[in-house]
């Protein structure tokens, strides 16, 4: 069983300030890692934290990893550019390319969660001369879809799919902002309908058995002060991404590569993981837990520390 990881001990990992143009990433770096071994970089998604990442990365960095763990653009203790723009998907590459320049790493083992995932499959297939191997979670690696994604999205699963309901600037940031700790514990889809009901119902009254009264309070404090824009522009860049991205239509991730997710994720409701064997051509695995949702890395810290220690020691 894994050590419990306090909000106090968090607070103790050093942090690095990495610019990028306009934007100033926070990133917590932990551990002293081996001469010649990459660095691991974990990146989160939405809405998290870099303290999303909390339990893996003192369990890396004990084993003997150095851990590099941005608040991605947008959010915590990074810029948050007021303009959608600043947001697509090869400058959140850029920014995962920068924290590694900044600390001299010629490539890193990249882990992403969600959004986070989505960018690091993207970052293989834009720089694999960056990246050493590559980890996503919950988020699958997918070939290029026919046509701009928005569309298809509306067309399939209606204007109030939380995708589509994200895209008008506004709107959704103050239905998340107006009850922050509802935004964060509730188990619904965001929704207009979910927006429009006032009150709480049962299951928005306390955390998830995985996080505590502390934890739940380190996130509604810093998404009080920075909103939820941020995460939110992520979701505006769709179309965009789709165009920005043409060029690597016919590219496939070539270094070695896992894909963790929970039985009970909702996101494979429509992002179903049917592409891994086409897109990786190095797959070290598919793990499927059995139980878990999507927050996986903080309810399973165990299983997916495992299964990242036993990754790396394959590719290091």
């Amino acid at each position: 069983m894994s050590t419990h990881i306090s909000v106090a001990d968090w607070e103790r990992v050093a942090t690095r300030e990495v610019t990028v143009g306009d934007v100033t990433l926070r990133v917590f770096d932990h551990g002293e890692g081996r001469p010649g071994q990459p660095p691991v970089v974990l990146c989160h998604g939405f809405p998290e934290l870099a303290f999303s990442w909390r339990h893996q990365l003192f369990a890396l960095a004990e084993a003997g990893y150095r851990v590099l763990v941005p608040d991605m653009r947008g959010y915590g203790g990074s810029t948050r550019p007021a303009d959608a723009d600043a947001y697509d998907i090869l400058t959140l590459c850029g920014d995962l390319i920068a924290v590694i320049d900044d600390v001299g790493a010629d490539d890193a083992v990249f882990v992403g969660h969600d959004w986070g995932a989505a960018v690091v499959w993207q970052l293989a297939l834009a720089h694999p001369e960056r990246v050493r191997a590559v980890a996503g979670m919950s988020v699958p690696v997918t070939t290029r879809a026919p046509a701009a994604p928005v569309p298809i999205l509306r067309e399939r699963l209606g204007d109030d799919f939380y995708m589509v309901w994200f895209q008008e600037p506004g709107v959704a940031d103050a239905a998340l902002h107006r009850d922050v700790r509802r935004t964060l514990v509730t188990k619904e889809i965001y929704s207009p309908e979910w927006a429009a009901r006032s009150e709480r119902i049962e299951d928005e009254l306390s955390p998830p058995p995985w996080l505590d009264d502390d934890e739940l309070a380190y996130y509604v404090d810093t998404f009080e002060r920075t909103g939820f824009t941020g995460g939110l522009n992520y979701y505006r860049n769709l179309d965009r991404n789709w165009a920005l991205t043409e060029h690597l239509a016919d590219r496939r991730v070539t270094r070695p590569a896992l894909f963790i997710t929970g039985s009970k994720d909702v996101v494979a409701q429509f992002m179903p993981a049917k592409d891994l064997d086409r897109m990786l051509t190095d797959q070290r695995g598919n793990i499927v837990l059995d139980g878990a949702g999507h927050w996986i890395q903080q309810q399973r810290p165990d299983e997916v520390n495992a299964a990242l220690l036993e990754f790396l020691s394959g590719v290091g």
